[in-house]
């Protein structure tokens, strides 16, 4: 078995100048073939809500759903870093109510970190309880001295790598030059970083809506799928004996 990811690992890869790879999953199976593929990251996202569970927003996420996914996706992952995202209604009821979830992240769910949308305050409170924290925020239409500023008060407040949300070109490698901790980006993220995140369903197509599309995807599960159970529905029609469950 290969050397399991630690955030020292990561850090270590950004003085490399190597690049990091996070896949955001939320179940058991994808957990296991991110793992064996070599990421170095998979991240529990409250991006479940609607892209599994089918729910009109990630808001409507609790603490025992993403519970659940963090336990899978941990049993899965036995090399990768798991980061399990605190949703947003306790992220924002106080920072007792997030320290209680990232415990409980960290403890039921064996997170080696948590994310939370990055509030300084918030996430030197949970490292203060002894949980690494993975510290996102947002780069949307603010000057880039803003931005680096923001990155370092988060890196102050403990954070051990920060998911730079929607970075671009000129901010993107100034925030990433600025602080010694690994930032990485999910949406909008750029090869100006540190690594890049990615759903896993987006990288194998994996979602309805892929069907049909020309979305930039690694593969295309859903046409396969759909492909899969048109050839299941004309076999069970026609009569014919199907080996196996």
């Amino acid at each position: 078995m290969e050397t399991k990811v630690t955030i020292p690992v990561l850090q270590q890869m950004k003085r490399d100048g190597r690049k990091i790879v996070g896949i955001v999953a939320w179940d058991y199976q994808i957990a296991q073939i991110a793992d064996r593929a070599g990421v170095e990251l998979i991240s529990v996202g409250d991006s479940v809500g609607v892209n599994l569970w089918g729910h009109a927003t990630d808001a409507e996420v609790t603490v025992d759903e993403l519970l659940i996914c963090c336990k899978a996706v941990r049993r899965g992952a036995k090399r990768a870093l798991v980061s399990c995202d605190i949703p947003n209604g306790p992220a924002q009821a106080g920072t007792e109510t997030a320290v209680s979830a990232a415990v409980r992240f960290s403890k039921e769910g064996g997170a080696d970190m948590v994310k939370v949308l990055g509030d300084p305050g918030v996430v030197k409170a949970i490292v203060r309880a002894g949980i690494p924290v993975f510290a996102e925020f947002h780069g949307e239409k603010l000057p880039a001295e803003e931005l680096v500023e923001q990155a370092k008060r988060l890196e102050d407040a403990g954070a051990s790598v920060l998911d730079f949300r929607h970075s671009g070109p000129v901010a993107g490698p100034a925030v990433a030059r600025a602080v010694s901790i690994p930032v990485i980006g999910g949406l909008g993220g750029g090869p100006w970083l540190d690594g890049r995140v990615r759903l896993a369903h987006t990288a194998i197509g994996y979602a309805a809506k892929w069907i049909d599309s020309r979305t930039e995807t690694y593969g295309n599960a859903a046409k396969l799928s759909f492909d899969a159970f048109r050839a299941l529905i004309d076999d069970v029609r026609s009569g014919r004996q199907i080996k196996g469950g």
